[in-house]
């Protein structure tokens, strides 16, 4: 199982998207995925390699919120 806090992707240009991980910024590849802007992804090891509904990132968002501390 793989735990990690999804990031939406906020701009793509070739195989890089720019990626929003609540407020922390950071780049990822896409050639592993079908994606596009506004959607959300897990990332691992700098490739997106799921795209998720926004239903379960919200879901997997609000567990982290809920869990901080």
């Amino acid at each position: 199982m793989c735990l990690a806090f999804p990031g939406k992707i906020i701009s793509i240009k070739g195989d890089q998207a720019v990626v929003d991980f609540g407020g922390i910024i950071k780049n990822a590849n896409v050639t592993l995925a079908k994606v596009q802007v506004g959607d959300f992804v897990i990332v691992h090891a700098g490739f997106a390699i799921q795209k998720l509904t926004d239903e379960e990132a919200w879901d997997a968002i609000k567990f982290y919120k809920q869990n901080e501390g």
